[in-house]
């Protein structure tokens, strides 16, 4: 018997962070070669995070060959040649300016940054390593979504017409995590770590996911935010994204939003609605986008993520009413690479594919999407939002400046 091998470079992964990012994009890095004819092979090299029992276990566990308490050794490290960073949201803008500048690849999870000035300063960054640097360096934002193959086929069928001129956009992201109040404050419900709740947290999911199917990008908001549970246990056992708090000690100050809710207008004048919240009992993961045109409609809940719905205003009247499409045909984006029709896909896929997407655009040296410039106009729309918040949710304009509340509301 003959054994064939087909010959491939490696591509050596350092991550920072090893917790719920960390575990799916581990996964990721590990899968996508086995189910995607990639131009790399990627390799887990080297895990990094603060404390050494817990990372020397995740390394083990994940299948990196090596681990570390400090994320400065991956970026001095010449064997490894892309970043990945699970971190919370306040660490991002050191490791990957540190990353670009040493010329390591970078995959950074959303939101980019926890503000306006941090998310500019790694786009620019990011724009001049894939210019100025001896070899191209790439990056990209984590924004795992678009990779659901209903989602990225709902994006075809408005690219290709079938709603015709868009009128309206709906979006929700809805959770119940934090519906206990007795739930333990973790970092997520920490502004300076976090740098919202569930507006950038989950809000900045929909927001990318609408301006990428719709191909239009979010120009004002009028917006709103409140935190429905002022204070937290501080203590207590985790479990999944919250657990169950200590009520018999201290608790702490819950310092982001628990709900958002707020109003948008696309750059071609369509208006959108938006709500995001962690409060929603009975809702597990249930992000939902819609979206209305002059010819038909797709609707999305991402709790059925093999499904997507869509409406043909153009279809005989006595033949009208939403279709339920199983996105599981080869046709459809990513599915032919997995398993037979109607064997669903999961959660975990989306990651495999963004690994997929990203690996493919180093070995061909190709611009990856969404970089980190798309993702700067994401954190400019959450940082409008929480400026129209600020002012009684007047009309607030998204642009490279801070955000400025406009003359009247339109």
């Amino acid at each position: 018997m003959t054994t064939t091998h087909r010959t491939v470079d490696a591509l050596r992964v350092g991550m920072v962070g090893y917790g719920f990012m960390g575990a799916a994009h581990s996964h990721a890095w590990r899968t996508a070669h086995r189910f995607f004819d990639l131009p790399l092979l990627p390799e887990l090299r080297t895990l990094a995070g603060r404390t050494e029992s817990a990372v020397a276990d995740a390394a083990e566990r994940y299948g990196f060959a090596a681990h570390t308490t400090r994320w400065q050794d991956l970026v001095e490290d010449p064997e490894i040649d892309v970043i990945d960073i699970c971190t919370p949201g306040d660490t991002h803008v050191e490791i990957a300016l540190a990353a670009l500048a040493a010329g390591k690849h970078v995959l950074c999870e959303k939101p980019l940054a926890n503000s306006v000035e941090d998310s500019e300063r790694m786009a620019e960054a990011a724009a001049a390593a894939r210019t100025e640097h001896p070899r191209r360096v790439l990056s990209m934002c984590g924004f795992s979504y678009r990779r659901t193959p209903a989602l990225a086929y709902a994006r075809r069928l408005v690219a290709e017409g079938f709603v015709g001129e868009i009128r309206q956009i709906r979006a929700q992201y809805l959770q119940d995590w934090l519906s206990d109040a007795d739930a333990p404050m973790t970092w997520r419900l920490d502004k300076d770590l976090a740098g919202s709740g569930a507006l950038g947290d989950i809000g900045a999911h929909v927001i990318d996911l609408t301006q990428w199917i719709s191909g239009q990008d979010v120009e004002a908001v009028s917006g709103t935010l409140a935190t429905v549970v002022p204070t937290r246990p501080a203590a207590g056992t985790a479990q999944g994204l919250g657990g169950k708090g200590d009520t018999s000690g201290e608790r702490q100050d819950v310092t982001v939003d628990d709900v958002a809710l707020f109003t948008a207008r696309f750059d071609s004048g369509v208006l959108g609605s938006f709500e995001a919240t962690r409060m929603a009992q009975g809702r597990k993961n249930a992000m939902r986008v819609e979206i209305n045109g002059s010819a038909g409609s797709i609707a999305f809940d991402f709790e059925r993520m093999n499904e997507l719905e869509i409406y043909d205003a153009t279809a005989d009247a006595g033949r009208q009413g939403f279709t339920r499409v199983l996105t599981t045909e080869p046709e459809h984006p990513y599915a032919g690479n997995w398993w037979p029709t109607g064997h669903g896909l999961g959660y975990e896929h989306t990651f495999t594919h963004q690994i997929a997407d990203l690996v493919t655009a180093i070995g061909e040296d190709s611009d990856p999407s969404p970089s980190f410039e798309e993702a700067l106009h994401v954190q400019r729309v959450l940082a409008a939002v929480e400026a129209s918040d600020a002012d009684a949710g007047r009309w607030t304009a998204v642009g490279p400046q801070t955000p400025t509340t406009e003359e009247t509301a339109r």
